[in-house]
């Protein structure tokens, strides 16, 4: 019964006799994208690009869908200039062999479709399918219609990637403009659409005017019939705006793995140490950096602050804290260099042994403890000693068989440090160096420096006049840039401060070998860039200030972006600056010819459209005009016009 009824609906299609039953055969080689038009018409049908370019497998949409679906038979049905209409689509094979003579009976209108990313579709067009319509069904109207359009303005790359494996890549110069489809269907005069598919363009446009172009030719052969004399020629398309480049967005680097450098390291082999401990006796020596110290355990802190200067043979006795026998100022041969060195010479108490002291320092300079240890009530006592209290709770963890909780006194070990060397850098605590810097000077700290830049080190470390001097200059660099950079290298954060310029900040960066940095800052550019636009602010200026250098200072994402930038804004950059962008390098040029948005085909097509829509307007003018001279010979009375023949 219910088949009944929906051969019912069918007849009743054909049979009502204001509704106009339309059979439209689609054409084409293979792998064109028909079937695919075809049932973005038929059932509504949308993929992805991806999805579209996976796999071909040639299929043929089949006409006997009308009968047995009926939301098919809904969706064919539709009013176009007031004219009911009920669209067919056949679907048939691209093989050329292949006879399509009975796809080709009675059809109403073909749609001749073609690749714009297959040049050789479109030479067929020419030299097999018009010939082969023609002889077939010769006063039926034909539309040319360009498939696969965002292929035009896709990444091939990716696309090719895509694709299945033996499949031909698709190459740039496989891609058609508009203009050759246009020159085609201007020699075989016939009209010219494009879709596509995945971004849902044209489709439409396409069996509209294919309904039209087939009424128009109904209309010439069954004249009686009113319904068809609002009928209007084919519309022009309007051109396909490619959708907006998304923004590039500036990506941050892991921090790189230490590989044995960092604070671990640094302790093991004691580089710029400015404090010695002497243990049992005088027997044992252990050398150490004030700042690791003092900015993660307060009693040190307090220990080193102490003004030793004007005190003859240090602190002892009643005044020295608790754990410590003296604290003095000694000249000591530094352990890498053997050059003397002024040094803070503290003796701890005898009851201390070398091996637990050395895992609380380490602990103090890297927040880790060695679980495995055998001595670790040891550690424990000393850590008491030294009121390194988070220390203690880890060890107590671990005997507790509750390691799973260190994690989070770790955690907040680093960032407690990370405030207090902050703080550091800012007092200038304990710095060992100073930086002369174009509008002044910046004190630092040289263990913190080894241990976070290669550079420094191999400055620092090295025998560099730099590894025993304490004035270093650093020319055409700022205070508010180094601060930057000492900020970062400390903490491994970027806090800009207001008189920071990041292009000044990448330079210095790249120079330093500091790649994450240069992250940092490029992130810090663009979204101060983005800050002024939303301003209001004209930013077209300092982007093109910024490509270059970020270019030659291997800012590779500041650069895509500001690429970006000025290709999304192509024409009203070239006015503003024809200068500068005639002076960009050659390469930069041929990437803004390449990737400029709106691209130069749909500004050529655009300009087209508006031409051909201009003259259609006069066309129609002229048409009417003719009209109405003629209804007026009609009305009037011949006696009043003696002249006229």
């Amino acid at each position: 019964a219910e088949l009944s009824h929906t051969h019912f609906i069918q007849l009743d299609d054909y049979e009502r006799p204001n509704v106009e039953t339309i059979k439209c055969v689609v054409v084409g080689d293979n792998a064109v994208g028909k079937t695919r038009l075809i049932c973005a018409r038929a059932c509504n049908a949308t993929l992805t690009q991806y999805q579209l370019l996976a796999t071909h497998v040639p299929t043929v949409w089949a006409i006997d869908q009308y009968r047995v679906c009926q939301e098919v038979l809904e969706r064919s049905r539709d009013v176009v200039d007031e004219v009911s209409v009920s669209l067919r689509l056949w679907d048939t094979f691209g093989d050329h062999h292949k006879d399509r003579r009975f796809a080709y009976g009675r059809s109403d209108v073909v749609v001749l479709c073609f690749s714009l990313a297959n040049p050789n579709s479109l030479r067929h067009v020419r030299t097999m399918w018009f010939p082969e319509i023609k002889h077939f069904c010769p006063r039926t109207p034909i539309i040319l219609v360009g498939c696969q359009l965002d292929l035009r303005y896709a990444d091939l790359d990716a696309v090719n990637r895509a694709r299945r494996p033996l499949a031909k890549p698709i190459k740039p110069t496989d891609i058609l403009p508009p203009e050759r489809g246009h020159e085609v269907a201007k020699e075989l005069g016939i009209p010219y659409y494009e879709t596509s598919i995945v971004a849902q363009f044209g489709v439409k446009d396409v069996f509209d005017n294919a309904i039209r172009a087939a009424l128009i030719s109904r209309r010439h052969l069954q004249f009686w019939k009113s319904h068809l004399k609002k009928v209007q020629r084919p519309f022009l398309q309007a051109p396909f705006l490619p959708p907006r480049p998304p923004r590039p967005i500036v990506g941050i680097p892991d921090p790189p793995p230490s590989d044995g450098e960092g604070p671990d390291s640094l302790f093991c082999q004691p580089l710029c140490a400015d404090v010695l401990f002497i243990l049992q006796g005088g027997t044992t020596r252990v050398f150490a950096h004030k700042v690791y110290l003092a900015t993660s355990c307060s009693k040190f802190y307090d220990l080193f602050t102490l003004d030793l200067d004007g005190v003859q043979g240090g602190v002892q006795g009643l005044n020295r804290p608790q754990g410590f026998l003296s604290v003095c100022l000694e000249l000591v041969d530094d352990p890498m260099t053997g050059r003397p060195r002024l040094m803070t010479v503290v003796a701890m108490d005898a009851l201390i042994q070398e091996e637990p002291f050395k895992a609380v320092l380490q602990y103090l300079y890297t927040g880790s403890l060695d679980e495995g240890r055998g001595d670790l009530m040891q550690v424990a006592t000393i850590a008491e000693l030294l009121e390194v209290f988070d220390l203690r709770m880890m060890v107590a963890n671990v005997l507790n068989r509750e390691s799973f909780m260190n994690q989070e006194i770790t955690k907040a070990f680093h960032v407690r440090r990370a405030n207090r060397i902050k703080e550091s850098l800012n007092k200038g605590t304990f710095a060992d160096v100073v930086f002369q810097l174009d509008d002044g000077c910046l004190p630092a700290h040289k263990p913190l420096l080894i241990s976070s830049c290669d550079w420094m080190a191999a400055m620092f470390r090295g025998s560099f006049m730099e590894s025993y001097i304490d004035e270093v200059p650093i020319p055409n660099t700022s205070t508010a840039c180094m601060r930057g950079v000492l900020e970062f290298l400390y903490c491994g954060l970027l806090t800009p401060s207001p008189g920071l310029e990041p292009m000044e900040l990448i330079v210095l960066a790249n120079r330093l070998c500091l790649p994450r940095l240069i992250a940092l800052t490029e992130q810090h550019a663009v979204d101060e860039l983005l800050q002024l636009a939303v301003k209001g602010v004209d930013i077209d200026g300092q982007v093109l200030a910024y490509l270059e250098l970020a270019q030659f200072h291997n800012a590779k994402q500041l650069s895509v972006w500001c690429l970006h930038h000025i290709c999304t804004n192509y024409n009203s950059i070239c006015r503003k600056f024809p200068k500068d962008m005639k002076a960009m390098s050659p390469e930069n040029q041929k990437h803004f010819e390449k990737q400029r948005w709106p691209p130069v085909w749909f500004l050529k097509e655009e300009d087209r459209y508006l031409r051909s829509q201009k003259e259609r307007e006069r066309e129609e003018e002229i048409l009417r005009k003719q009209h109405t001279k003629r209804g007026w010979c009609f009305w009037r009375h011949p006696s009043s016009s003696p002249h006229i023949s």
